[in-house]
């Protein structure tokens, strides 16, 4: 049986690409929406409580929508959860969307340290290198870690490839030990 945030997550990829709309916007919005309600306890107490009707929380959502400025599909799709009482699940169903969206997109997600902060040219050309290798356009995310000395490690799924100054000399180690 699918989790509660798969099927939710489905369901919303559904809606966005049946209707063809601009999906990386549509999943912009989606976590900003998500970020909103993870910083604000009082809003996450108002959509989970009992108590409160369902209209006044979805009154509450249409001023949200208008502050910000999302499409009618978020204010939709987040009105449903409200609905259902799964407004706990946002975070988890939409970091669940964008794994979807990637999927049925052909995209593959990759995750990458670096020693130091690369420039745009070496991203691109970083990012050209693993879409070869791994078949996929490549949407990256970046972080730095300094205890790699140089190089970069690309985590795509649970494959790593590791081209680092430190993972090539700990590779020299294990060869001379052995």
């Amino acid at each position: 049986m699918a989790s509660i945030p798969n099927t939710y997550a489905r369901a919303f990829a559904d809606a966005v690409l049946g209707k063809r709309l601009v999906a990386e916007k549509v999943l912009r919005e989606a976590q900003t929406l998500a970020g909103l309600v993870n910083e604000s306890k009082e809003l996450r107490e108002v959509w989970a409580a009992p108590s409160i009707p369902a209209e006044q929380k979805r009154a509450l959502l249409d001023a949200i929508v208008r502050r910000e400025g999302f499409s009618q599909v978020v204010r939709n799709f987040m009105a449903v959860l409200i609905d259902h009482r799964r407004t706990s699940f946002l975070a988890a169903i939409v970091k669940q969307f964008e794994a979807e969206l990637n999927q049925r997109m052909g995209f593959a997600e990759a995750e990458i340290s670096s020693a130091r902060e690369l420039a745009e040219p070496e991203k691109r050309a970083l990012e050209a290198q693993v879409e070869k290798v791994v078949g996929k356009k490549v949407r990256a995310r970046y972080s730095r870690d300094g205890s790699l000395l140089g190089g970069a490690i690309v985590r795509v799924g649970s494959t790593i490839y590791d081209g680092s100054v430190k993972g090539q000399l700990e590779k020299i180690r294990q060869a001379i030990s052995s």
